[in-house]
């Protein structure tokens, strides 16, 4: 994996240019000021220019960067913000100020809103949070190089803002080689374009393994989510040795096979084979209370994902189960993709009726895809995770195992103490078929797409639009842009008065001490992203972010000192700052990633992007204002609500997604979203 870490860091250039951008202009803008004498709505108006272009560019960053390409559409960003760099050296008038920065809200919107998406798309399910992450960690990386600049330069007896601002212009040239000569395409993209060798050759640099074929046909089983037709199913896992099955049950058990040998390994046999239709998983219904108490506001989707992330889940593949594939002739990039649906020679007739699985079936996180057979030249896909007590020869009790085994419907007989484990799976319609029809099904796919208006998209837009707002409702923008004043205008001068520092580089040094307990801060984040989760430390972190607004209140109704005052305030941006950047301030990014079908994900992520950029005009554009109008005590009291209505949106509307491959995510949106599968009807399935 040691490819796809390195791409995925060096994607985040464009991450750190952002952070850069964001404090080089909150450190220069007191220099600007006092150069043009600027009134405050002029100076809102240069700071939030960058999000009023970025709003606009960001209508089109999804459709241009689904449409060229997602590596296209990073030199494009990366290009347009050496050009601003240029003007920003040049610029003799705020006129030119401001078209300064269009430019560089064009390439902020570029970066902010795909670097998350390429990162998603190329990085395996289990340390995806991590990598995603560290597009935080870069952008904090360049607001603390920015602030320490910043900050010696207005040490110097004249200082230039035009320097400040434009010295960007050499990591973008950084950035700019990294996105020609070095950044893949995204292999998802490649998979939408029909360009199935060029996506293989992709992964295989990036996966460093020539057998890529199972991930290959999990991109393509992505461009189809199943929707109405997928069932959750409950399974035991048993040795084939192990485990005698009825003939008349075997059609409804899945036969795993060893990868090389082709001999039968395990097997799985569904719990309840008798009934038809959807039936929910066992640890689904386990976790999912609704159905005993029935919660209008709490979205039952969040409860079906968190089944699947219980203290009890195992995160082990099912151990043996490949299939010794038999190699397509031709060089079609259709029979190569197509791969894990023939079955091996060695198979018998029979076996062939049953599900198989190709070589490399393990997608991450614990689940694996496989195939059954479900008529004349037609598949189901079968997702299928192993859950308590299970995987990789990790054996049940004896009472697990015949609870699970009475509620089968099945007549299984186990002998000794077989490593037998539950495991869930979603069973749909496989995308493709038969080898036979792959180039007429990838046509089909291409043309019934999901839209952005398919129930589990629509589903997928509340929790990805919610996250985007809520995020600037908690004030971070406010901190980021007039952090300097914010702190002047606490008197954070009195604090470091005794050594000679200006109250300009006093606020400007204070930024640089909160950028630098920034990194820690997510560094910690990118270790918990992929264990903990992005709903939990959301649901952590934003009670912390409440009591520093609040402390920030309460302050200014004390009788405190300058010194105890100008402490308590730097003490608590210090604290909100970094906080906010372990949770809130990248997880937003990285569900709006993850939630989306492949097809439609771009334009999907620009609705969302377009909903944060509008969110940060409107912030950007009135904190001059409210600051006169309020005070700040007043805005923060503002920023606590914000944060109290995002607890409680998370809380009640936002799923785990932690370590799910991202064509499962979409599968189980897709199933919460399907008009004719009540969860909480099945909620309470199989108890």
């Amino acid at each position: 994996m040691r490819e796809v870490v390195i791409v995925a860091i060096s994607s985040t250039l464009g991450n750190m240019l952002i952070g850069w951008d964001s404090s080089s202009l909150a450190g220069g803008m007191s220099y600007i000021k006092k150069e043009f004498t600027l009134d405050p709505k002029m100076e809102g108006m240069i700071v939030s220019m960058t999000f009023l272009a970025g709003t606009v560019m960001t209508t089109l960053a999804g459709t241009a960067s689904d449409m060229f390409g997602r590596r296209t559409m990073l030199i494009i960003s990366s290009a347009t913000f050496i050009l601003s760099a240029l003007v920003i050296l040049w610029a003799p008038n705020v006129y030119v100020i401001l078209i300064a920065r269009l430019l560089s809200g064009l390439a902020n919107a570029l970066a902010v809103t795909l670097t998350p998406l390429y990162i998603s798309e190329i990085s395996p399910p289990d340390i995806r949070g991590l990598l995603t992450t560290a597009t935080q960690f870069s952008c904090s990386s360049g607001m603390f190089l920015a602030y320490c600049l910043v900050f010696s330069m207005s040490l110097m007896e004249s200082p230039s803002w035009r320097i400040m601002l434009g010295i960007i212009g050499l990591p973008a040239l950084a950035y700019f080689l990294v996105t020609v000569f070095y950044l893949p395409e995204s292999p998802r993209w490649l998979v939408t374009k029909g360009r199935l060798g060029d996506a293989r050759t992709v992964l295989q640099r990036i996966r460093g393994t020539q057998d890529v074929s199972g991930e290959l046909a999990l991109l393509v089983e992505g461009l189809s989510p199943g929707g109405e037709s997928t069932s959750l199913e409950e399974y035991i896992v048993a040795p084939a040795s192990e485990v005698t099955v009825p003939m008349e049950a075997t059609r409804d058990c899945i036969k795993l096979y060893e990868p090389n040998e082709g001999a039968l390994s395990m097997v799985a046999a569904p719990v309840n084979a008798q009934g038809s239709g959807m039936v929910l998983s066992r640890s689904v219904s386990r976790q999912a209370s609704i159905s005993q108490s029935p919660n209008i506001i709490k979205d039952p989707i969040v409860n079906l994902f968190g089944s699947m992330h219980g203290d009890n889940a195992s995160e082990t593949p099912v151990q043996g189960s490949g299939l010794n594939l038999t190699e397509p002739t031709g060089t079609s990039d259709y029979l190569q993709l197509h791969t894990p649906l023939l079955l091996s020679r060695q198979a018998s007739a029979t076996d062939r009726s049953q599900a198989v699985v190709n070589k490399n079936t393990d997608i991450g996180g614990g689940w694996q895809l496989m195939y059954k057979e479900a008529g004349h030249h037609q598949y189901q896909r079968v997702y299928l995770h192993a859950e308590a007590g299970g995987g990789g020869g990790v054996g049940i009790s004896q009472s697990q195992r015949a609870s699970f085994i009475s509620g089968s419907g099945l007549d299984l007989t186990m002998e000794g103490e077989a490593a037998a484990f539950p495991a869930s799976a979603l069973v749909s319609m496989s995308a493709l078929g038969t080898s036979k029809d792959v180039a007429k099904a990838m046509n089909d796919i291409n043309t019934v797409k999901p839209n952005a208006w398919t129930p589990g998209v629509r589903r997928a837009l509340v929790v990805g639009i919610g996250l985007q707002v809520l995020q600037q409702a908690a004030g971070i923008n406010g901190f980021l842009y007039y952090g300097p004043q914010v702190l002047e205008k606490a008197g954070i001068g009195a604090l470091l008065a005794n050594l000679g520092f200006s109250a300009t580089s006093a606020s400007l040094l204070v930024n640089v001490v909160i950028t630098f307990c920034m990194l820690p801060c997510i560094g910690i984040s990118m270790k918990l992203m992929d264990i903990a989760g992005r709903r939990s430390i959301m649901l952590y972190t934003v009670p912390i972010l409440i009591v520093c607004l609040v402390v920030l209140v309460v302050r200014d109704y004390m009788h405190l000192s300058s010194v105890v005052n100008a402490a308590i305030t730097a003490l608590s941006v210090i604290v909100y700052e970094s906080v906010f950047c372990m949770g809130f301030g990248v997880i937003p990014n990285i569900m709006c990633a993850e939630i989306f079908p492949t097809s439609v994900r771009g334009i999907c992520i620009s609705i969302c992007c377009v909903s944060f950029w509008i969110s940060t005009l409107i912030l950007t554009s009135v904190f001059p204002s409210l600051l006169q109008l309020v005070g700040l005590s007043g805005v923060f009291g503002m920023f606590v609500v914000g944060c109290i209505v995002s607890w409680l949106f998370v809380y009640f509307k936002v799923p785990e997604t932690k370590g799910m491959p991202l064509e499962v995510i979409t599968e189980f949106f897709a199933i919460g979203a399907s008009p004719s599968s009540d969860i909480s009807t099945f909620a309470g399935t199989g108890n």
